[in-house]
C-alpha cells in the first residue's frame, strides 16, 4: 500500500504538481472538501432530501475560496516562470517605467483631445442655438415695442408689417407671432395651428426652449405696458429639422433626442420608428411593444407613462468625409434645458448629439486666425513627430542596453554551467568596455585560475599518490622483524615530518652473535631525501656482506671502487669495518648525487661474544650510552658528513657494553624543535632516558615522542623524528 503512494508522490514531484507551500496544501484540501460537499449535495438532491439545499451555501463559499487560492498559486507560478530570466524582469520593469506611463499619457492626451473636440462641437451647436434664441428674443422685443407704440397711436400698420416680414425674410417664414392685449389674443399670424396658451406663470419677458404638446420650440415672450393694460408679444420658432439643418451646416450630423417621461394622451405619440410621430386615441395604449402605458391621474386628462428613456426626434446633416488619412470622427452629446410651457417643469431636457470630423473642428477653431492656422497645425505635427522620434529612440536605446546586459548575464550563466560541468577552458567573449566587460574578464580570469588550480590539484594528487607508494616502499625498507641477540635488546622508531622520511635506521644481523646498527639523517626533506635514504639503505646492506675486504686507506677505497674484479676477488672471511663502509658510501654518494646532497650516518657493529660495539660516526649527532648509574658516554669518533667531499677516511672506535647499559641514537628532529622557551635540547632527552630507563625500549620511545609533541604544541612537526635504542642484558 505504501509503495503506490510513494510512487504517486514521486511522479507528482517530478511533474511539479506536488504541493509544497502552505497555500498549495490549503488549496488542495479546500478543493477536496468542496468536491466532497458538492457530490453530497447532488446525492441528497437525488434523494429529494431538504438537507441537500443547505449545503449549497457552503459549496459556493468553498468554491470562492478555491478560486482565490488557486489564483494566488497561478500568480506565483507565472511570476516564477516569467520573471526567472533577467531579460523578462527588465522588460517588465521597462513596461512599468516607460511604456505604461507613455501609454497612459497618450491615452490621457487622446481622451482629453476627444473630450475637447466633442465639447467644442457641442459648444458650436449650443452657441448657435443660443444665438438663434437671442436673435428671436431681440426681434420679438422690437416687435413688442413697435406694436405698443402703434396701439398707443391707434394704428394698424404693424399687422401688415408682420405679414410682409414673413414673406420677405426666410428666417421668419416658420415663425409664429401671437399678441395678447390684456390676456386676450388679438393677433395670430400662423394659420397652420391654434395659438398657444399664455400661461399665467409668465409675468414678464422670457426666452427659452420650451416643450408644448410634445413639440420643441424656441420662444421669446415680451410683455410691455400699454394704456389700459399690458401687451404680450410671443415669437415662436419650431425646433425642427429645418433649424437643425441650419445648425449642421459646415459642421456634421446633428441628432435631437427628447427625454419624455410623461406625455398627454392625444398629443403626438412616438412610434417604433425613431423620429416619426402619430396620434394616439385617449384612454388606451397605442404601442404593442409596451414602450408606454396610459395612466389616469384623476384630473380628467390621462397621461402616458413612457418606459423607454429617449426618443430620436430629428436628425440633420451628414458626417463630412475625411480630409486626410488621420481624420477621425468625433461623436459627443450635450443637454439642452427644456421648460414645459404649461407647468414650467425643466426636469426633462433634450439631448443633442454632434458627429463630425477633427478637420471640421480645426476649420471652425482657426477660422478667425487666417494664415496662422496652417502654421499652428504644422507646429503641432512637428512636435508630434519629434516626440515620436524621441520615444522610438528611447525604446531602441533601452532595448539595446537591455540586450547588452541580459546577453552578458546569459553568457555568464552559460559560463557557470560550463564550470559546473568541469569545463574550465570556456571563456566569455568580451565585446565592450564597461563594468559588465570587467565582470566577464574577472570570470575569465577566475576560470583560468580554476583551470590552473585543477591542473595543479591533479598534479598534486598524482604526486600524493606517488608519495603514498613511496611511503609504502620506504616502510618496507625499515626493519619490520628485528632479530634480537641474547645479550642485546634493540628497538627503532621513525616518524616522518611529511609523507616520506629522510631519516634512516637499520638493524642487520651479520652472524649469529653480531648485529650492525645504522642511524642516519639525509639533507633536505621529501621525496629526494627518501630516495637518497633508499640508496644508503641498499648500499649499507650490500657492503655489509662478509666477503668485503677490510679497506682502511683512501687509496685502497678508490682502487676497490674502481675495479669490480678486486671487489669480487676480495679476502673471504674478513670482518666488515664501519670506517671502510663509510668511506665506500662517501665515495658513492659523492659521485652519484648533486654537490649539495649529503648525509650524516652512524654505523656500529655489536659483537655479542665480546659485548663490544665498534662504531664510526660520519657527522651524525653523537649517540649516547647511559650506564646503570646514569653516567653518559658519547660516541663521537669518526669523520665528517658522507657524500660532501671525496677521498675521506673515517676513524673507528670500540666501547664495551655492560649489563644494563642503554644505547640511544637519535636525529635532530628530536632535539631541535622549538617553542617560546627554546629548543627541546639534548639534556631534556637525557633526563627522560634517565627517568624511564627501566621501562621497555618501546615505552621509552613513546614517552620521548610524546614529550617532543607536547613541546611542539599545535605547530607543525618541523623534522623527522628517529630514535634507535639498545639495552645490554
Amino acid at each position: 500500500m505504501q509503495l503506490p503512494y510513494r510512487y504517486l508522490r514521486l511522479r507528482l514531484g517530478h511533474a511539479g504538481l506536488l504541493p509544497t507551500s502552505k497555500v498549495a496544501v490549503a488549496a488542495w484540501y479546500v478543493l477536496g472538501l468542496d468536491l466532497l460537499l458538492f457530490v453530497l449535495q447532488k446525492l441528497l438532491g437525488l434523494a429529494k432530501l431538504s438537507s441537500g439545499q443547505s449545503l449549497g451555501g457552503w459549496v459556493t463559499f468553498l468554491s470562492f475560496i478555491v478560486i482565490v487560492l488557486f489564483s494566488i498559486l497561478a500568480f506565483r507560478w507565472l511570476k516564477a516562470r516569467l520573471l526567472w530570466r533577467l531579460r523578462n524582469r527588465l522588460i517588465v520593469t521597462y513596461v512599468f517605467i516607460g511604456v505604461i506611463p507613455v501609454v497612459m499619457l497618450v491615452a490621457l492626451a487622446l481622451g482629453s483631445a476627444y473630450l475637447f473636440g466633442g465639447q467644442f462641437a457641442t459648444f458650436i451647436v449650443t452657441s448657435a442655438l443660443n444665438s438663434e434664441l437671442e436673435s428671436l428674443d431681440a426681434a420679438n422685443a422690437a416687435i413688442a415695442h413697435q406694436l405698443a407704440a402703434s396701439i398707443q397711436h391707434s394704428s394698424g400698420s404693424q399687422t401688415a408689417a408682420i405679414e410682409s416680414l414673413h414673406k420677405a425674410d426666410k428666417d421668419w417664414a416658420d415663425r409664429q407671432i401671437c399678441v395678447w392685449l390684456n390676456q386676450k389674443i388679438i393677433l395670430n399670424n400662423s394659420l397652420a395651428g391654434a395659438p398657444p396658451t399664455l400661461p399665467v406663470r409668465l409675468k414678464d419677458s422670457v426666452h427659452e426652449v420650451v416643450r408644448d404638446h410634445d413639440k420643441l420650440f424656441l420662444r421669446a415672450l415680451k410683455t410691455v405696458p400699454v394704456s389700459g393694460g399690458s401687451l404680450s408679444v410671443l415669437s415662436s420658432e419650431p425646433l425642427d429639422q429645418r433649424l437643425l439643418q441650419h445648425l449642421a451646416a459646415n459642421l456634421g450630423e446633428i441628432a435631437l433626442y427628447e427625454d419624455l417621461a410623461l406625455q398627454q394622451v392625444g398629443s403626438t405619440q412616438p412610434s417604433s420608428s425613431p423620429g416619426s410621430s402619430r396620434a394616439a386615441s385617449p384612454g388606451k395604449a397605442s404601442n404593442p411593444k409596451g414602450d408606454f402605458v396610459i395612466l389616469d391621474t384623476g384630473k380628467g386628462q390621462p397621461y402616458v407613462l413612457r418606459t423607454d428613456e429617449t426618443k430620436l426626434t430629428f436628425i440633420a446633416g451628414a458626417v463630412p468625409p475625411p480630409a486626410r488619412a488621420l481624420d477621425p470622427q468625433v461623436l459627443f452629446a450635450t443637454s439642452v434645458w427644456v421648460t414645459d410651457w404649461d407647468t414650467g417643469d425643466a426636469s426633462n431636457p433634450a439631448r443633442i448629439s454632434v458627429q463630425t470630423r477633427v478637420s471640421k473642428l480645426f476649420e471652425r477653431l482657426f477660422a478667425a486666425q487666417g494664415d496662422f492656422a496652417p502654421a499652428a497645425e504644422f507646429a503641432l505635427l512637428v512636435a508630434f513627430v519629434v516626440f515620436a522620434v524621441i520615444e522610438v529612440t528611447a525604446l531602441w536605446i533601452g532595448t539595446h542596453l537591455t540586450r547588452t546586459a541580459t546577453g552578458a548575464v546569459a553568457e555568464l550563466y552559460d559560463g557557470t554551467q560550463h564550470v559546473n560541468r568541469g569545463d574550465f577552458r570556456h571563456r566569455i567573449p568580451v565585446k565592450s568596455n564597461d563594468q559588465i566587460a570587467t565582470l566577464a574578464n574577472s570570470f575569465n580570469s577566475m576560470t583560468a585560475s580554476l583551470e590552473k588550480l585543477m591542473e595543479e590539484q591533479k598534479e598534486k594528487q598524482r604526486l600524493e599518490n606517488e608519495l603514498v607508494i613511496a611511503q609504502e616502499v620506504q616502510a618496507q625498507l625499515f626493519p619490520r622483524h628485528i632479530s634480537q641477540l641474547a645479550s642485546l635488546e634493540v628497538h627503532g622508531f621513525c616518524r616522518p615530518a611529511r609523507t616520506v622520511s629522510g631519516d634512516y635506521y637499520d638493524f642487520l644481523t651479520l652472524e649469529t652473535d653480531k648485529l650492525l646498527l645504522a642511524v642516519g639523517d639525509i639533507s633536505g626533506k621529501g621525496i629526494s631525501a627518501a630516495l637518497l635514504m633508499a640508496t644508503i639503505h641498499s648500499a649499507v646492506r650490500a657492503y655489509s656482506v662478509e666477503n668485503i675486504p677490510v679497506l682502511r686507506q683512501p687509496a685502497a677505497v678508490g682502487a676497490a671502487i674502481g675495479s669490480g674484479m678486486m671487489l669480487a676477488s676480495g679476502l673471504h672471511g674478513a670482518e666488515v669495518s664501519p670506517g671502510a663502509l663509510l668511506s665506500l658510501l662517501n665515495h658513492q654518494l659523492y659521485e652519484s648525487t648533486p654537490a649539495e646532497k649529503y648525509a650524516t650516518l652512524f654505523l656500529g657493529i655489536y659483537s655479542g661474544a665480546e659485548r663490544k660495539l665498534t662504531y664510526s660516526n660520519g657527522g651524525h649527532l653523537p649517540p649516547i650510552i647511559m650506564s646503570e648509574d646514569g653516567a653518559i658516554r658519547r660516541l663521537e669518533c669518526g669523520g665528517m658528513v658522507v657524500g660532501l667531499f671525496d677521498q675521506r677516511t673515517y676513524d673507528e672506535s670500540s666501547v664495551q657494553l655492560r649489563r644494563g647499559d642503554i644505547f640511544l641514537a637519535y636525529s635532530d628532529g628530536v632535539t631541535e624543535p622549538e617553542n617560546d622557551f627554546g629548543e627541546f635540547g639534548e639534556q631534556r632527552l637525557i633526563d627522560l632516558l634517565r627517568e624511564n630507563r627501566d621501562l621497555p625500549l618501546a615505552r621509552i620511545s613513546e614517552i620521548v615522542t610524546a614529550a617532543v609533541d607536547d613541546w611542539i604544541g599545535a605547530n607543525e612537526q618541523p623534522d623527522d623524528i628517529t630514535l634507535v635504542l639498545a639495552r645490554a642484558r
